[in-house]
């Protein structure tokens, strides 16, 4: 009988768990990127100093693209990308906002940085927008409502779990 208890309290804490587990798609909560035309930037992972191929699928006009780790590009109407040269001296470990602007629709991705830059190399002048900067720490998408319902739930759970485990067992010894 004991056996059984265990299972059940360990079943309902995994099922209490798996219940107030954020989703997925909550990782990157309010930054929807729906447009009506496809972009992407390839690789999105790149040292300084490499190219990059900036895509557009199904824009009708002139694709504008800006960031502060390449010079802006434009991908003319009808074509479908273009390479843009990433800065020497963007910071290795950052990661920068990239902005596809399609006729009055804009989509945003990010590109990271990674490695050092070429030593021998000579940066050019350039005009810079800084990097992207983010939340930070593991609750970046959450508020202290959401955190504090989370733990009330859980603390819910493990309560009960101990208070029928407890109950059945002193029962048994009648």
């Amino acid at each position: 009988m004991r056996a059984i208890r265990v299972a059940s309290a360990a079943l309902l804490t995994a099922t209490a768990l798996a219940l107030t587990a954020p989703p997925a798609s909550a990782a990157v909560a309010g930054e929807e990127n729906i447009t009506s035309f496809g972009f992407r930037v390839t690789p999105s992972t790149i040292a300084a100093g490499g190219q990059v191929t900036l895509s557009v699928d199904g824009c009708e006009h002139n694709t504008k693209v800006t960031s502060g780790v390449f010079d802006d590009v434009t991908i003319p109407k009808g074509q479908s990308s273009a390479t843009a040269m990433v800065f020497w001296d963007a910071k290795p470990g950052a990661m920068y906002e990239v902005t596809f602007t399609c006729g009055q629709e804009s989509g945003t991705t990010d590109l990271t940085i990674v490695g050092g830059s070429n030593p021998s190399h000579h940066p050019t002048p350039h005009h810079t927008r800084g990097v992207k900067a983010g939340v930070g720490g593991s609750s970046g998408g959450f508020d202290a409502q959401q955190l504090a319902l989370g733990g009330a739930l859980i603390a819910g759970v493990l309560g009960t779990a101990y208070y029928w485990t407890r109950r059945r067992t002193g029962q048994d010894e009648s």
